[in-house]
């Protein structure tokens, strides 16, 4: 089982949602007010299950209705993704991956762990 870990940092307060390995498999933003980090996991919560991959690496892709992930390539030529909600507005963010089955990899385990996932703040 996932969790949410809330976490205040020096320009405000933000999320990290860790698998149950313990290893961060999203970020926040940085918010303003614990109210709306609270608003970001909601939102994170209620979408990622039912968003599709949009894959940006590739020539031509299908772009995808919101909520989607983006999963693109960074300068360093890294995989990454980011979750963006009905909106459109970026909601969670993810490290970078070395292979692209391992950023599909970690879309999955936010779409798996935002489920049940337990809100802790520290």
């Amino acid at each position: 089982m996932g969790k949410f870990v809330i976490k205040e940092v020096s320009s405000g307060i933000k999320f990290d949602l860790k698998a149950s390995n313990g290893e961060i498999i999203a970020t926040s933003e940085v918010y303003t007010t614990e109210n709306a980090c609270n608003n970001g996991i909601a939102s994170v919560t209620k979408n990622a299950p039912v968003a599709g991959t949009e894959d940006q690496t590739v020539e031509n892709f299908e772009v995808l209705k919101h909520p989607k992930f983006e999963m693109y390539l960074d300068k360093a030529g890294e995989y990454r993704f980011r979750l963006k909600a009905t909106n459109g507005q970026i909601i969670a963010v993810s490290e970078g991956y070395k292979s692209k089955d391992g950023c599909l990899n970690g879309i999955a385990s936010v779409k798996k762990n935002v489920v049940d996932a337990k809100i802790e703040k520290v």
